[in-house]
């Protein structure tokens, strides 16, 4: 046998293994992609939640730095010191999410209407734009309160802020299909349920 055909043969067998080599690659490359999770359309119940709950979010981070500077009880500086770096810490993730998936941070729906038919029915006045956002009346009264005066008003926006959130976020782990967003609001219910009953225990010690 000539050394032509010999190096044909050898060519044509190499060139068969690099197109099924390349064949399997892109099976196996449709089968990751197949398995892939889908990025959430703008609309979503995902991208609505990390929305509505990054904005509800800013206002319990706000607060909670006001009320800081508004008394000396430990008890309640230590509960808003943990509402400031756990809640900047959750939005800082459910932005970052809208990032990774190339959507616009800012709202692009009315708040909530990713919940679709749901028992949160809200009329937006004074800059609370969600179910529990305190007013801009009310974040005002609680820059001019001083002491226990503060300590009351804060827990007691912070509760209704928190059961809104509760209810938001119980709605967001049911919802939503990214595991992330799924994963982080079940973690945000559970905490701020747990945060209530605190505040709760707080109000009671102030007879109120």
């Amino acid at each position: 046998m000539s050394t032509g055909i010999c190096w044909a043969r050898w060519l044509a067998a190499a060139c068969a293994v690099v197109v099924l080599a390349l064949g399997g690659a892109l099976v196996m490359l449709s089968i990751a992609l197949s398995k892939a999770p889908a990025v959430p359309g703008p609309s979503s119940a995902d991208a609505g939640f990390a929305r509505d709950m990054a904005v509800h979010h800013q206002q319990a981070v706000e607060l909670s730095l006001i009320v800081r500077d508004r008394t000396d009880n430990e008890d309640v500086r230590r509960l808003a010191y943990d509402i400031v770096n756990t809640q900047a810490n959750q939005r800082g993730m459910l932005l970052g999410r809208l990032a990774a998936w190339g959507l616009p941070k800012s709202p692009q729906d009315a708040p909530m209407a990713w919940m679709g038919h749901h028992d949160m029915h809200h009329q937006q006045h004074e800059g609370a734009l969600m179910p529990g956002m305190a007013t801009s009346s009310q974040i005002e009264a609680l820059r001019r309160a001083k002491g226990t005066a503060a300590e009351v008003l804060y827990l007691k926006l912070l509760t209704e802020h928190h059961r809104a959130g509760v209810r938001m976020a119980r709605s967001g782990s049911i919802l939503a299909k990214d595991p992330l967003v799924k994963e982080l609001a079940a973690s945000m219910r559970t905490g701020q349920q747990a945060e209530v009953e605190l505040i709760e225990r707080l109000l009671e010690r102030r007879g109120s």
